[in-house]
């Protein structure tokens, strides 16, 4: 039934702000394709990459944050460049894994109220304005990812790649989730989606809870390397932002 006042005549409908000026619009759009080719020149030649995700607010003697640095190393070391949001916490200790054993460590900032710097183990960075461009080029440039304790938007990254898989607009890489107690009640919600019925069983296959580093990297290797034709090159030199 719609709305009416005492009388029977219907209220009057307010709106909210409505839409900004086409002008205003074209700048908008405008900004957001420099950003785009400013993460595109930037990270064009670094190589494949695996993305980890994960928390900002671990320091370096949290057992997450040692986590993140051990499997990135491990990573590292099949010749994947370690690629995170370039931020502290985990992303920090990812990037520090990947120097740890001299492996590639690159880094896409998001520019914050609060200057989120990009942490001091990046070969190349880019700082990005909008969340969105961010975790577009986060995805554009990797092969598989991992999935650390986070926060919100840990988790915006995870249904994010999740869902791209799921609905085949990416490939199918592997994601690895670690941290097997901080994630239990994440995966039994995903478990409640099956039951539901609002996901297919077969979307659980997508992605490997573990906490051994071993079985991390042996996931990453068997479903990147050899499924995309991955070869090893001769190593170049680039340093510095873009």
């Amino acid at each position: 039934m719609e709305p009416h006042n005492q009388k029977g005549k219907h209220e009057p409908i307010s709106y909210l702000e409505g839409p900004r000026s086409r002008t205003d619009e074209l700048i908008f759009t405008i900004k957001v394709v420099f950003q785009f080719i400013k993460g595109f020149r930037a990270l064009h030649f670094v190589g494949p990459c695996i993305t980890v995700f994960g928390s900002a607010r671990f320091k370096e003697d949290h057992v997450y944050y040692k986590m993140a640095r051990e499997v990135s190393a491990k990573i590292a070391q099949l010749g994947f460049t370690i690629m995170t949001g370039g931020g502290p916490g985990i992303m920090e200790a990812a990037n520090r894994g990947a120097k740890d054993v001299g492996g590639k460590s690159v880094g896409c900032n998001i520019e914050l109220p609060f200057e989120q710097h990009p942490n001091p183990y990046l070969d190349k960075w880019t700082n990005i304005k909008y969340f969105f461009v961010r975790k577009v080029l986060l995805l554009k440039y990797s092969y598989g990812f991992v999935v650390m304790p986070g926060g919100f938007g840990t988790m915006d990254e995870f249904f994010e790649a999740l869902t791209l898989i799921q609905t085949g607009m990416i490939q199918k890489f592997p994601i690895v989730i670690m941290g097997s107690e901080f994630h239990e009640d994440l995966v039994n919600y995903i478990e409640d989606m099956k039951l539901a019925g609002t996901i297919s069983a077969e979307d659980s296959h997508f992605y490997l809870i573990t906490n051994d580093i071993n079985e991390a990297a042996l996931h990453i290797s068997k479903h990147c390397i050899v499924p995309f034709g991955l070869k090893p090159v001769k190593r170049n030199k680039w340093l510095g932002e873009s």
